[in-house]
């Protein structure tokens, strides 16, 4: 039995997915390094790019039962039951989420991590989250933010944020998700003042249940850790999935993985939360400003 079939394992399979085409692209990695080649060796020797390579074992892009049949020729895996696991893998990770119903969703990636992720730590420098925002808000803040975006595909983004809200409503094991809000959340108006008014009423009324933490980051703290911008923790109860930082971006999303990125990022939120009002302060702040909008 060769090296590397000796180390690997069957892996059991998500109902995602997007994880488990993750774990896939994981084992396929773990298989390489195994055999001691880089991923531009393996790219060669079956004639594909590098960068195929990689988005293989990023979990970005599928594959199909004969490519992971081909790669696990050329790493030596001589264990049928290995390779078969490996197969279905690659085969229902070619099934489609809840969220491809509805067209091309350029988020689509982050939607399946967060689907089956145990809980969710956010940071908002400047709208409120998507997973705590209202209906009227995600219109307004969709509408605004694309404006050349079509009134069906502004529909679109707005019925799939509304799905994605299940996760933290859900009666049995709901998302666990803290967010720590800069206070240009409170005070930009999306829509109108009533818009805003319901919106931070809900937000409040929401951190009021156990699963959901919600911090406000007043003004007055300065310059401070998230001061670059937005960014997520995503943790999931599998061990085999490591924690995702995800940072949204205009033209394309990033997605961090390797232990000290996540670390770094992780040390981040902690400051942010430690300088942020504590929980009923920052429930208090926001009932204030939805007052405030009242008015």
């Amino acid at each position: 039995m060769s090296h590397a079939a000796g180390g690997a394992r069957p892996v059991a399979s998500s109902v995602n997915p997007t994880v488990r085409r993750r774990r896939l692209g994981q084992e396929l990695r773990r298989l390489r390094e195994l055999k001691g080649m880089t991923a531009e060796e393996v790219a060669e020797r079956l004639l594909v790019s590098q960068s195929k390579i990689s988005r293989l074992e990023n979990g970005r892009r599928s594959i199909s039962q004969r490519g992971v049949r081909d790669l696990c020729g050329v790493y030596e895996v001589e264990d049928q039951r290995i390779v078969d696991s490996l197969m279905q893998m690659a085969k229902d990770s070619r099934q489609q989420g809840w969220w491809h119903a509805f067209g091309d969703i350029p988020y689509s990636v982050y939607i399946g991590l967060e689907t089956d992720a145990e809980s969710l730590r956010t940071y908002e420098p400047q709208i409120i989250t998507g997973l705590l925002q209202t209906r009227p808000y995600a219109e307004a803040l969709i509408q605004g933010a694309l404006p050349e975006t079509s009134v069906a595909d502004v529909e679109k983004r707005v019925q799939v944020r509304i799905r994605r809200q299940e996760r933290i409503s859900a009666d049995h094991n709901p998302l666990r998700l803290w967010v720590v809000l800069d206070e240009a959340c409170l005070r930009r108006t999306v829509g109108s003042r009533q818009v805003m008014r319901e919106q931070l009423e809900h937000v409040a009324e929401m951190s009021q249940r156990p699963h959901i933490t919600v911090q406000v980051l007043p003004f007055d703290v300065g310059a401070h850790p998230g001061i670059n911008g937005q960014y997520s923790i995503l943790e999931f109860a599998d061990t085999a999935d490591s924690s995702v930082v995800y940072i949204e971006g205009v033209t394309s999303d990033l997605y961090l993985e390797k232990a000290p990125d996540v670390q770094k990022y992780t040390v981040m939120y902690e400051h942010l939360r430690a300088q942020a009002l504590n929980v009923e302060q920052s429930r208090q702040r926001i009932e204030d400003v939805a007052k405030e909008y009242a008015r």
